[in-house]
């Protein structure tokens, strides 16, 4: 008795290598659009933080004797996170920039600098007193 063949066919090897290669080339698309997204995403930490010391340094020259914006020693970060506490801002741990404030009694410029995607490119945002928050070094679109 002979038995009976098999109806039962798996794959060939070159059916295999052309999903891997399909599989590949559509990695290839995804991974750096994603990249780019969660970049993107980091940023919203810089303009949160850069608005909210334009609200509060609008609150605090508005509650100064002398009528001037708050001017900080030197930059909050990370590592020194309590030294916007005069306009009632903490830096949280995780944090991503490092924010600067200059300036006079009648008008600032906050600035926030960062690198969040580890390139060289440093990511920049400036908010100053009318408001006008802009991004004048966008280490997501950088190309290097």
């Amino acid at each position: 008795m002979r038995p009976k063949p098999s109806s039962e066919r798996g794959f060939t090897l070159i059916e295999l290598m052309i999903v891997v290669v399909i599989i590949g080339i559509l990695a290839a698309l995804a991974i750096p659009r994603f990249m780019q997204s969660t970049t993107k995403t980091k940023q919203s930490e810089a303009k949160l933080v850069l608005k909210q010391i334009y609200v509060n340094e609008r609150t605090y020259r508005q509650q100064s004797l002398a009528n001037a914006y708050y001017i900080p020693a030197g930059p909050a970060s990370a590592a020194s996170p309590n030294a916007l506490n005069e306009i009632w801002i903490e830096i949280m741990q995780n944090a991503k920039y490092t924010y600067t404030i200059a300036g006079g009694a009648n008008a600032f410029t906050a600035t926030a600098t960062g690198n969040i995607d580890d390139d060289p490119a440093i990511d920049t945002w400036v908010i100053d007193h009318t408001g006008a928050l802009v991004n004048t070094i966008d280490d997501v679109t950088v190309v290097n």
